[in-house]
């Protein structure tokens, strides 16, 4: 599975980075665990830290964190569900309660992958496309792997040689949390060889999110004239 994947570059102790006074033990951001997780997934990312006064208070020195994560400045976690692919290059500071504050920092690059399959939006065959008599018609199962409804339209076209398009089916429903859907399609689209596409797009109002998926036959179907 396609993931975001978590590392840390280095830390750079001195000058303006980190400062701490005699008899202090110096403030340093300790490796933060690896994380993996899809485009769509909760991500909850504990960055450690150890020596100064705690609590410490976080903040993102340089950089953008994806859009859906949050850095929360008292918990020290960078949490949510990333809406959009890249690569992100990062730099957390952290700050102890001493007086004056000891400081350090940390560089971080966060990956963000496509979403795929085992992600926020799923779609398979439950009974895949097949001819019976004069009709191409089969079903598939559209998952909602996500915390928010989904507001989801599912189409199932038949095209063929010639790239002419025949819906076999079409339903635009919400689909709730951690739930899923069995939709079935048929129809007679007429002789020839056709591949078919299922395609489903749900979007997320609160998140401004969009997620696609997309199944299809590997090999055409022959529907002969009756």
């Amino acid at each position: 599975m396609r993931a975001i994947a978590l590392g840390i570059l280095g830390l750079s102790i001195g000058g303006s980075t980190a400062a701490f006074g005699q008899d202090r033990t110096p403030l340093v951001i300790t490796t933060v665990p690896s994380q993996v997780a899809g485009v769509g997934q909760k991500i909850n990312v504990a960055l450690g830290a150890k020596g100064g006064s705690p609590p410490y208070n976080w903040k993102l020195i340089s950089g953008q964190l994806p859009s859906g994560l949050k850095l929360d400045p008292a918990a020290g976690t960078i949490a949510g569900m990333p809406q959009q692919p890249g690569v992100y290059r990062l730099t957390v500071g952290a700050q102890d309660s001493s007086v004056p504050p000891l400081e350090a920092q940390r560089d971080i690059i966060l990956t963000v992958s496509a979403a795929a399959p085992g992600s926020a939006l799923t779609i398979d065959w439950k009974q895949a496309p097949a001819i019976y008599h004069d009709e191409i018609s089969g079903s598939v199962e559209v998952a909602n792997h996500s915390d928010k409804p989904f507001d989801l339209t599912v189409v199932v076209l038949a095209v063929n040689d010639i790239g002419r398009a025949t819906a076999l089916g079409y339903q635009h429903f919400t689909l709730q949390p951690q739930a899923g859907q069995v939709i079935p399609f048929g129809a007679s689209p007429g002789e020839g060889n056709y591949i078919v596409h299922a395609d489903a797009v749900a979007e997320v109002e609160s998140t401004n999110s969009v997620y696609r998926a997309r199944k299809q036959t590997a090999s055409p179907l022959k529907l002969k004239a009756p």
